[in-house]
């Protein structure tokens, strides 16, 4: 379970350095997790990672990692190696490959003596509908299904939770018991657009929902008053 001082995630989704260190340095007293995806990996590297360790803070690392088992354990173990909080492969890469990370990463800690990063799958994003699963996934059964039978395998490969959608919070909790992390991104106060995320939630019903962290980016940072936007939202966390 997350402390409720650290349930919100700021994603650092921002293709230049500079912005993302003045965005680290802007919010540090508000948020003790920051997220780094692709888009700001691709051009600040492990520097990035650094910096936010620099200031205290923790680090998401939002690469999805999804190949052969081998390579996505390798991955891991870079990853674990440079010290970050958490980070995330899919589910759909199968029970060998999120067991093969899972197993190395762990080993490795115990080994080299280092704190042992979460590790979640990526079940179904959140821009994903359950048209989009069906039509052009071709994934034939409904969506929760699909989303709880990927949360019981990574469970199964002895992962700490996974990343969903906050609609389906409540039965992974129920599929995968209370010490099973649940991080759900596509979240939205009620006054934020949901831009290109289908399937969205605000904090509070997030929470009451099951989730254990909130990822939220654009619905803070495209606010007039980012600050004040995550101190009304950090509040919402709060009274949830």
């Amino acid at each position: 379970m997350a402390d409720n001082n650290n349930k919100l995630i700021l994603a650092l989704d921002v293709s230049e350095y500079d912005y993302a260190i003045e965005l680290i340095d802007k919010f540090s007293s508000y948020v003790d997790i920051f997220k780094v995806g692709l888009e700001l990996y691709s051009v600040a590297g492990t520097q990035i990672i650094k910096e936010i360790h620099k200031r205290g803070k923790k680090v998401f690392l939002d690469l999805k990692f999804h190949d052969i088992p081998n390579t996505v354990s390798k991955a891991g173990l870079a990853v674990a190696r440079q010290g970050v909080f958490m980070f995330n492969v899919h589910a759909s890469g199968g029970l060998d490959m999120m067991k093969k990370c899972r197993d190395d990463v762990v080993n490795t800690c115990l080994k080299e003596n280092l704190d042992r990063p979460r590790i979640l799958a990526v079940t179904v994003l959140t821009s994903i509908s359950k048209e989009v699963l069906r039509d052009e996934v071709g994934i034939s059964h409904s969506l929760n299904t699909h989303v709880k039978h990927l949360s019981g395998l990574a469970l199964k490969a002895g992962l700490d939770g996974v990343v969903a959608s906050a609609h389906e919070a409540a039965k992974i909790r129920s599929h995968c018991g209370r010490g099973f992390l649940v991080v759900t991104p596509g979240i939205r106060t009620s006054w934020t657009p949901v831009d290109d995320q289908m399937r969205t939630m605000t904090p509070k019903q997030a929470l009451r929902e099951g989730a254990d962290y909130l990822v939220m980016g654009r619905a803070i940072l495209g606010q007039p008053d980012p600050v004040k936007a995550i101190e009304k939202i950090n509040k919402e966390i709060a009274d949830a």
